[in-house]
């Protein structure tokens, strides 16, 4: 019972948290540009993965709810690993913001349009739901015939596999795809967007003149670099 004090709190504090500034990023018109839209993305997603661990998490500790169904279950570790995955694809596509803020700042708002940035999100999602569908449906088809005990208070895919009493082998290879392809291919493209970012400043640093000008630019896009202002 304890512990299901700071475990309140913290969903006490993330649910207004990040649905305020969602309402305020809808309320507000001067915010509807690019880098308030990437702002949102996250808030969202963290949202999303709350609302999935919230049920299971509160009902343990709260009412000492130990049971779970088995579609419940499932259904859990889809919208929780989904939006884990479009999280990595936030990260990715706020790095690209990065980029064109620095690489082509005149031309900004005219590249990262509304409708390029809600395609951006869509793909996102598509991508995360897309990947998680043949995980469950593998499964749903396994014969879960022995313990039914999970080590975390939600469930997690990788805990999941380890119940059925069939051959998991499948599951695990495509569990290990998944991560490849998402967060791999995310982290692969986010160093590779965050090393063109530092080769556009220095390039600016270089041509924009000698002396204090040049060191106060420099300065400004390695501050909007490590703090992702705009």
């Amino acid at each position: 019972m304890w512990i299901s004090i700071p475990f309140c709190l913290i969903y006490t504090i993330i649910f207004p948290g990040n649905g305020i500034i969602l309402h305020i990023i809808r309320i507000d018109s001067s915010l509807h540009q690019p880098m308030y839209y990437f702002l949102a993305m996250p808030a969202f997603v963290e949202l999303g993965v709350s609302a999935s661990t919230m049920p299971t998490v509160l009902s343990i500790f709260l009412f000492g709810i130990n049971d779970v169904s088995f579609g419940g279950c499932l259904l859990q570790m889809f919208s929780m690993h989904s939006f884990t995955l479009m999280e990595s694809g936030v990260l990715l596509a706020m790095s690209v913001d990065r980029f064109v803020a620095i690489y082509s700042p005149l031309r900004y708002t005219t590249i990262l349009t509304i409708a390029c940035i809600s395609g951006m999100g869509a793909a996102i999602a598509l991508r995360s739901v897309m990947l998680m569908l043949p995980l469950l449906f593998l499964l749903r088809r396994l014969p879960f015939c022995g313990h039914n005990t999970l080590t975390h208070s939600y469930c997690l895919h990788s805990d999941l596999i380890k119940l059925p009493c069939g051959d998991t082998r499948p599951n695990s290879i495509l569990a290990l795809f998944v991560i490849t392809f998402t967060f791999g291919l995310d982290l692969l493209f986010i160093v590779v967007s965050y090393v063109l970012i530092l080769h556009t400043v220095l390039e600016i640093a270089s041509g924009a003149g000698r002396g204090r000008h040049s060191t106060h630019v420099c300065r400004t896009y390695v501050l909007c670099l490590c703090t992702m202002c705009p």
